[in-house]
């Protein structure tokens, strides 16, 4: 099956999704990934003394490093403003995304679930947008119409944190599904995460994968699975 992750920055598949993406590669599913900034607006940027335009052409080369560290079917990565999703027209994000929908003809669509896990409001944005996408082309009834909206998030027993770092959980009623990555598949998030190199800092501190739990939890949009699923393929 066809597996699109839609994201608003570089690094949002590998804090937390990218062991789960490596399973469902090493499955034969295709895995795709659209992300909608560059991610050039971290004030990680002021460490290294780049411009939002240079830090976000260093961001989109070490995605690239992503790109061959997961394996990934295909890598789209947009020019949208990060940090001021917000304020850009929501239908310009909503034709970006179908198109990528058109291309891939996927038969799920991930992205974060309602409260972003950092609440970051490009985050919210991206939900709402994607939520939308996938709502319009299940009313409209052609094609490609995917089958499955899932929710990345985190469950309550992971280890959420604190201050900057704190993450926003779903209740354990509201996960549909949790995937156990193998060691292995851990080690290739592992790797994947560390293509950031610019941001080594920020995964030292907060140690996203090691917070999970051993798992990658999500929500299905309009369906619920107790006990939940074991893989986002499950039950289409």
């Amino acid at each position: 099956m066809r597996i699109l992750y839609i994201f608003p920055h570089p690094d949002d598949e590998s804090f937390g999704p990218a062991p789960a993406m490596a399973r469902q590669l090493g499955q034969g599913h295709q895995v795709h990934l659209l992300t909608l900034t560059r991610g050039g607006a971290t004030k990680e940027r002021h460490r290294f003394g780049f411009s939002v335009e240079e830090m976000g052409r260093v961001r989109h080369r070490e995605m690239l490093e992503v790109e061959k560290a997961l394996g990934l079917s295909s890598l789209q990565v947009l020019d949208f403003p990060d940090s001021g999703l917000k304020e850009v027209d929501p239908l310009e994000l909503e034709e970006a995304i179908l198109e990528s929908v058109g291309r891939i003809r996927p038969h799920v669509l991930v992205t974060y679930a309602v409260h972003g896990i950092s609440g970051f409001h490009d985050h919210l944005v991206a939900h709402a947008v994607v939520k939308r996408v996938y709502c319009e082309l299940r009313r409209g009834g052609g094609e490609p119409t995917p089958g499955r909206l899932a929710l990345f998030t985190v469950s309550e027993a992971a280890d959420l944190g604190g201050g900057p770092h704190r993450l926003q959980a779903s209740s354990e009623d509201e996960i549909d599904c949790r995937v156990i990555p193998s060691q292995g598949e851990m080690e290739v998030g592992r790797r994947a995460l560390a293509c950031y190199e610019t941001y080594a800092r920020v995964i030292e501190e907060a140690r996203p994968l090691d917070r999970l739990g051993g798992e990658v939890c999500f929500e299905f949009f309009q369906e619920a699975y107790e006990p939940p699923l074991s893989e986002l393929t499950d039950r289409l």
